[in-house]
C-alpha cells in the first residue's frame, strides 16, 4: 500500500503552519516596528529649554511633608498665544504672549491636585530676568503679570511666580495655543455649554448657544474670547479656560479615548507637537508617567480655581492679589488641602459641562450644599458660563 497521499498531507499541513508562523511573525515585526516608529515620533515632538542658569540659585525653599510615597510637585502651565496671521482687535501678530498661566500642584500622597489660575492683568513686582532675545536683563519692576512671559520667557514667568508666592516650581510646560485646535479635533470635539449666542465682530469669534462638542476653531476661539459671554473681561475668561480644561482633561482620559487607538495616537501627536517644557519633563516616558499619577488621583480630585484677587486701586482695568491668596499659597507650599471655604467656585474633571458637580450616592441636599450651588449658580452667570 502506498503511503504518498498521506505524507503530502502532512507536508501540505506543515507548509501551512509554516506559512501562518512566517505570516504572524511578519505582522507581530510591523506591529512592533511600527509602535517603535510612533513612540520615536512622538517623543521627538517634545520640544525642551533648560531654563535652569535663567532661574539662577535664589530661589524658595521647598517644604517635603514626611511619610509621604511622591514628592510634592508644582508645575507652572503656560498657554502661548502669538496668534500668528492674525492682525486688529485680538492682538494683533505678537512675540508671544502667557494669556493662560496655572499653577498644577500634586500632593505628595497623590491623593489631590490643584490647578491655580493667575490672572494676566494681575500687578505684581516682577524680579529682574534675562531677556528672551538673549539683550542682556531687563531689571523688573512694578508690571502686569503676563509681561513676564513677552520679556523672559518660561523662566522669567517662572521666577514671578516663585517670588510672589514663595513656592518652589519644579517644572514648566508651555502649550502652543494653534497646536491646541489639533488637540480638540483629535479628540472629535469638547463638551461645552454655552450661555448664550456668541458674535464677537472684533475677534472674529461666532458660537451658538446651548451644549455641544466644540471643535478645534471654535474652541480656539472660546478660550480666547475676553468679552460677550461677561463683562468682566480676563477674569470670565479665565473661568471658562477652567471649565474647558477639565473638560478636555475628562475627555481625554475617558475610555472613548483610551480604547480608540486612532484617536489616541492623533490627541498624543497633536499634544506632544504643541508642548515645549523643561528637560526633566522633556520625553513621552516621563510626561506618560505624571499623566498615570493624574489619572490615578481621580477626576474628582483634580480641582481648578483662581487666586483671590481685587482691583488695583490706581487702575480699575487692572487687578491686585487679595490678602486670602496668602493662604492659599501657604497651603500650596506646605502640601496641605484647601479648606471648603477656600474651594467654593472651583471646577473639577469631573464636572460635566453644564456646571454640575457629582454627588455622593444616596446623599440628599442639605444647607450648605444650596448655599454653595446659589454661590456657584451666580459666579457662573457672572463668568459666562452655564449654571
Amino acid at each position: 500500500m502506498s503511503h504518498t497521499p498521506r505524507h503530502r498531507d502532512e507536508v501540505h499541513k506543515h507548509r501551512v503552519l509554516r506559512a501562518v508562523a512566517v505570516s504572524l511573525a511578519t505582522v507581530l515585526v510591523v506591529a512592533l516596528t511600527a509602535g517603535f516608529f510612533a513612540y520615536r515620533h512622538l517623543d521627538g515632538n517634545i520640544d525642551s529649554l533648560d531654563v535652569a542658569e535663567a532661574l539662577g540659585t535664589d530661589r524658595p525653599e521647598e517644604i517635603i511633608p514626611e511619610d509621604v510615597e511622591h514628592k510634592p510637585l508644582n508645575i507652572l502651565l503656560l498657554g502661548s498665544d502669538t496668534r500668528e496671521g492674525q492682525t486688529g482687535g485680538i492682538g494683533g501678530e505678537t512675540p508671544g504672549l502667557s494669556d493662560t498661566t496655572i499653577l498644577l500642584h500634586l500632593s505628595g500622597d497623590r491623593d489631590r491636585a490643584y490647578g491655580v489660575s493667575i490672572p494676566r492683568d494681575l500687578m505684581v513686582q516682577r524680579p529682574s530676568c534675562l531677556r528672551k532675545d538673549g539683550q542682556g536683563t531687563d531689571p523688573g519692576g512694578l508690571d502686569m503679570f503676563n509681561a513676564a512671559y513677552a520679556i523672559g520667557g518660561p523662566a522669567c514667568t517662572m521666577k514671578t511666580v516663585e517670588q510672589m508666592s514663595n513656592i518652589k516650581l519644579n517644572h514648566f510646560v508651555v502649550v502652543d495655543f494653534n497646536g491646541f485646535k489639533a488637540m480638540v479635533d483629535a479628540l472629535d470635539g469638547v463638551p461645552v455649554c454655552v450661555p448664550q449666542e456668541v458674535n464677537d465682530d472684533i475677534g472674529k469669534i461666532y458660537l451658538p448657544a446651548g451644549s455641544y462638542e466644540m471643535r478645534g476653531q471654535q474652541a480656539l476661539g472660546y478660550v480666547r474670547l475676553r468679552h460677550e459671554l461677561s463683562e468682566n473681561g480676563d477674569i470670565g475668561r479665565m473661568k471658562r479656560q477652567q471649565a474647558f480644561l477639565a473638560s478636555m482633561a475628562n475627555k481625554a482620559i475617558s475610555a472613548g479615548t483610551l480604547v480608540n487607538p486612532v484617536r489616541l495616537y492623533n490627541f498624543l501627536d497633536a499634544a506632544t507637537n504643541s508642548l515645549t517644557t523643561d528637560p526633566g519633563l522633556a520625553s513621552l516616558k516621563k510626561l506618560g508617567g505624571l499623566a498615570k499619577q493624574l489619572k490615578d488621583i481621580g477626576l474628582e480630585r483634580i480641582q481648578f480655581l483662581s487666586i483671590p484677587f481685587e482691583t488695583y486701586e490706581p487702575d480699575p482695568n487692572r487687578l491686585a492679589l487679595a490678602p486670602a491668596a496668602d493662604n492659599i499659597w501657604s497651603k500650596l507650599r506646605k502640601d496641605e488641602p484647601l479648606s471648603r471655604r477656600q474651594s467654593l467656585g472651583i471646577t473639577t474633571a469631573a464636572q460635566d459641562p453644564d456646571g454640575d458637580k457629582p454627588r455622593k450616592s444616596g446623599a440628599g441636599p442639605s444647607p450648605s450644599d444650596d448655599a454653595d450651588a446659589a454661590a456657584r449658580a451666580q459666579s457662573a452667570t457672572e463668568n459666562g458660563l452655564c449654571a
